[in-house]
């Protein structure tokens, strides 16, 4: 603003946005908590209890947002009345603690499922501290500033969940077995090497925020307000600016439109692993090394879209882009259907452990048509390809290679554009009145969404196959877009509705 220099010293500016960015930094951390283990979750679930099966995986990942969704009107609440360092500490604390309860989950004799859903709902629960990240950034932000700075935040989110499966793929070089520390039990391996790394990085995280962060406030002309929120956010009176309601159809609208947006991108990374070992016969090691160099692949790509997004918004507006997106994202997931003529391969072990008699052995003749598609397991490797308990096996084409290459090509596009155009313009709705509450209720469907999107996978891909469930996500990315073209005229800025300043 003009009057910079007036109403905020250098000081001041330089000190507000080094505590932005140690919120960036928040942000970040807490969906790399998230992604670090999404790779390898089955994997690791598969080896330490054997009792688990594929929908007990689907709660396993739910659990973390489950944590999530329970904890941000929590932190949301705590932070309005006291100093927001309070909740940001705490909340990195129990994601710390949940990693390395993580690590040790191989220990106790039995019920290891039992742990590894704890562990995850803890990190899940300590990452709750994202609404009190949002809006802690639309209160230390000034009009003129909060879109580039929610953009900013989005970004920093969705990197995190990108680049956390990028350091996974790292640690899958220590392989499965690695070092094991006899002492304190500590086995290092490719599983447990990620999480005692996200713990570490909390650690730095939590020092940060007493070393570097203070809290500032500033009003939407970017003047300086009392920075300690002891009166609570929604007190003092109401500016010129202020007046005039939320557009809470919109603002509907626009949590629905992220629910979506999250739920496909959940679906998406809940079921790259169990796909690819389903269809290419890959064995979990390879599973993982190979799902975390396309997921890498993507990250890289998605921080160019962040950086060409920014730009182009201010040409076309964010809701032409966010149509683009979930176009996008719906040319990604129409590609997965199945449609050739090749079956997968059946996994041999399990027909012979699980569904047919044990009168077959294979040292009996087999005539060898018969053996085509099926592998015979060799005595020390884990059986690879499609198991016949999923019945869909036996007569749904697989789907190519190339073809799941396009779609995450695609869907590497689409997420990032659709999820940074969502917050910017959900926070531009909202206008200058403080956003925790709203901001909450974002956070809060996003975190359903990733609920209900690997419990969706493990329940209709498990039983159905994927030609229902990427018939049906289609279905709902078509839904979503008839709701953006319902709502396209509403999704303006509050100062913008109320004729105060033009687009």
């Amino acid at each position: 603003s003009k009057n910079r220099d007036v109403v905020e010293t250098q000081e001041h500016y330089k000190s507000r946005w080094r505590s932005i960015w140690i919120m960036y930094l928040t942000m970040f951390l807490s969906s790399v908590g998230f992604s670090i283990v999404i790779m390898s979750v089955w994997p690791y679930l598969q080896k330490i209890d054997p009792t688990a099966d594929g929908s007990f995986l689907g709660w396993v990942i739910a659990s973390y947002s489950i944590g999530q969704m329970i904890a941000s009107p929590l932190f949301g609440v705590w932070s309005n009345y006291r100093p927001r360092r309070e909740p940001l500490v705490v909340s990195t604390a129990i994601s710390v603690a949940a990693n390395c309860l993580y690590a040790y989950v191989h220990v106790p004799p039995s019920h290891n499922k039992y742990y590894m859903l704890t562990a995850r709902a803890l990190v899940g629960f300590g990452a709750g501290n994202v609404a009190v990240v949002r809006s802690y950034i639309a209160g230390a932000t000034s009009l003129t500033e909060r879109t580039s700075a929610m953009a900013n935040t989005s970004a920093c989110q969705a990197i995190g969940f990108i680049l956390g499966p990028v350091f996974q793929t790292c640690f899958t070089l220590i392989g499965e077995e690695g070092v094991t520390w006899k002492l304190i039990d500590l086995q290092l391996n490719m599983y447990t090497a990620p999480v005692l790394f996200g713990a570490l990085l909390g650690i730095i995280n939590i020092i940060l925020i007493f070393a570097v962060f203070r809290e500032h406030r500033v009003d939407d002309m970017g003047r300086q307000c009392s920075s300690i929120n002891f009166e609570g956010e929604e007190s003092g009176v109401p500016d010129q600016d202020a007046e005039g309601n939320v557009d809470h159809i919109a603002v509907v609208a626009m949590n629905f439109l992220f629910f979506v947006i999250l739920f496909v991108f959940a679906v998406f990374e809940t079921i790259a692993t169990p796909l690819t070992m389903d269809m290419y016969s890959w064995t979990r090691e390879k599973a993982v090394f190979y799902n975390g160099i396309i997921l890498s692949v993507i990250g890289v790509e998605s921080v160019t879209v962040f950086m060409v997004v920014k730009m182009l918004s201010k040409r076309t507006g964010e809701r032409a882009i966010l149509h683009a997106g979930l176009l996008i994202v719906l040319i990604g997931f129409f590609i997965l259907l199945p449609w050739g003529k090749k079956l997968p391969n059946i996994q041999w072990q399990e027909i012979k452990n699980n569904s047919i008699p044990r009168t077959v052995s294979s040292e009996m003749v087999i005539p060898f048509w018969s053996l085509q598609g099926m592998q015979l397991p060799s005595n020390h490797s884990e059986p690879v390809g499609c198991p016949v308990t999923q019945s869909w096996c036996l007569n749904t084409p697989m789907i190519y290679l190339a073809q799941y290459i396009s779609s995450d090509i695609l869907i590497g596009l689409g997420y990032p554009v659709c999820n940074v155009m969502s917050y910017t313009l959900y926070s531009k709705l909202l206008g200058p009145k403080p956003q925790g509450v709203y901001m909450g209720w974002l956070t809060a469907s996003g975190s359903g969404a990733r609920i209900l999107g690997p419990v969706f996978v493990s329940q209709i891909y498990t039983h159905l196959g994927p030609r229902w469930a990427f018939s049906l996500i289609c279905g709902v990315v078509i839904i979503s877009l008839l709701v953006l073209e319902i709502v396209y005229k509403r999704l303006i800025a509050f100062s913008v509705r109320y004729g105060r300043m033009q687009e």
